[in-house]
């Protein structure tokens, strides 16, 4: 008797099976994202679980060595701070971002310094040898241990690494392979776990680091089921707005290093330099003796950066006020526009709001919290906020200024900058210890409203 057919749907960017089709996704919020799939029932008899041979025997935890991990290091700093100390052979990573953000000139400067030591395979499915090749010339790519394959089956590709045992394997993109044993088109769901399933397999197999490029949604995530961020080692991000020049790279996730890490480049005809100092680069062009812009510092692992952040507050020209963000959520934004009015008696309902981190960066921690607060304070009272002035500290719902993490290195950051005073949490001078000879003057506030007074005084 023939196995059963069955006909699932699966959702296109967020991979929920159902039974049935929803016009939207029960998973991911989506609207039309679920696809018609054919599975076909595995039908047999299951093997007994005592006749099961063990394909490696368990190995006590004290007895396994890490001496022969090795890495490659790729030639950019930003990029192994990244990864966690540079590429792990073996490992398997997913680079995404938007089109046009840099993750095929990033991967060609890779190439650029590992094809002097190792051998490369850069396999492409987008793009011609000859487009790939014109690519190259404009970065001075030229190796001779760099080949190039344009390719889209997975099943020539998996044989072709096997025969050609590189040191390095690039796929340019996932989402163009294909699995020819599945009947769904390249890049669904399904081909595009099946696919990276079989480079996974290669690749651990063989001892290959192998790079995948992935294109991202509508939301910025990158495309297919979250099934393929759980399979791959290591994902990175590349944000930032093509229109400016810099470019910011993340790690959302790696099994071989720190996810808080974050590399800083920037864009030229060239193609991706490092920035080593974004402090620096995110502070040049700031206005002077202007209201609404304060400085704040935020950790991205174990660096602090040093970030402008502008506010503005004018009277409002329609019934509802507006409030506008850019590089800082919303709804934080919001909740601190409520403390501020609750708490400090600044009434902002009857005005709009607009906040803007400079530089293309985007802060997600709290301890920005105050640096946005007197930026908003400092627009709507049209206090000059002086640019020696730096401020830290997360804001409560209470108005108190509650402590951060790393406050000595952000402390550090600000006087190496020139800074000479720094408002942060009272409760964080307790155990701050700073290096002899720094000259900075710090002052620790209790509240919101002590933060205001503190501004006050320093304009």
């Amino acid at each position: 008797m023939a196995d059963k057919i069955k006909t699932i749907y699966v959702c296109s960017e967020c991979g929920y099976e159902s039974a049935k089709w929803f016009g939207k996704c029960p998973g991911c919020g989506d609207w039309n994202t679920m696809a018609e799939e054919i599975r076909e029932a595995v039908r047999g008899k299951i093997p007994s679980p005592v006749r099961a041979k063990p394909t490696s025997a368990p190995v006590p935890i004290t007895e396994i060595t890490t001496d022969d991990e090795e890495r490659y290091y790729t030639g950019s700093k930003e990029l192994d701070r990244v990864l966690g100390g540079g590429i792990v052979r073996g490992s398997l990573v997913l680079l995404g971002g938007d089109p046009g953000i840099g993750k095929s000139t990033i991967l060609m400067q890779v190439c650029s310094h590992l094809g002097k030591i190792l051998k490369i395979l850069y396999i492409s499915g987008e793009e011609s040898k000859r487009q790939i090749k014109l690519r190259a010339s404009r970065l001075g790519v030229n190796s001779e241990n760099l080949f190039v394959m344009t390719e889209t089956d997975v099943e020539i590709v998996a044989n072709q690494i096997q025969t050609e045992k590189p040191d390095l394997v690039i796929i340019d993109s996932i989402q163009t392979m294909n699995f020819k044993e599945l009947s769904s088109s390249p890049g669904s769901v399904t081909q595009v776990r099946e696919c990276t399933n079989i480079l996974m397999r290669t690749s651990k197999s063989l001892d290959i680091p192998c790079i995948i490029v992935g294109h991202v949604n509508k939301d910025g995530a990158i495309a297919g089921p979250k099934v393929l961020e759980h399979i791959v080692d290591a994902v990175l991000y590349f944000e930032g707005d093509k229109q400016m020049s810099y470019r910011i790279l993340r790690a959302v996730k790696n099994r071989y290093g720190s996810t808080n890490e974050i590399g800083v480049f920037q864009m030229g005809d060239n193609g991706l330099s490092e920035v080593e100092n974004p402090s620096l680069m995110l502070l040049s062009g700031r206005p002077k003796n202007v209201s609404g812009t304060c400085v704040a510092c935020t950790m991205e692992g174990s660096r602090p950066i040093l970030a402008e952040i502008q506010g503005l507050v004018t009277n409002s020209g329609y019934g509802n006020a507006r409030r506008m963000s850019t590089g800082f959520d919303y709804n934080r934004m919001s909740m601190l526009l409520a403390v501020l009015e609750k708490r400090c008696g600044y009434y902002f309902s009857s005005l709009d709001a607009y906040v803007n981190v400079i530089g293309g960066l985007r802060l997600d921690e709290p301890a920005t919290d105050l640096a946005v607060a007197i930026a908003l304070v400092s627009s709507m009272k049209d206090i000059v906020v002086p640019e020696d002035v730096l401020a830290f500290g997360e804001i409560g719902l209470t108005g108190e200024i509650r402590a951060v993490n790393h406050a000595a290195q952000r402390v550090t950051e600000a006087a190496r900058l020139g800074f000479t005073k720094c408002i942060m949490p009272w409760y964080n001078l307790k155990t701050l210890t700073l290096p002899e000879g720094l000259d900075i003057n710090i002052i620790g506030v209790r509240t919101i409203r002590d933060a205001v007074a503190a501004l006050s005084q320093q304009s």
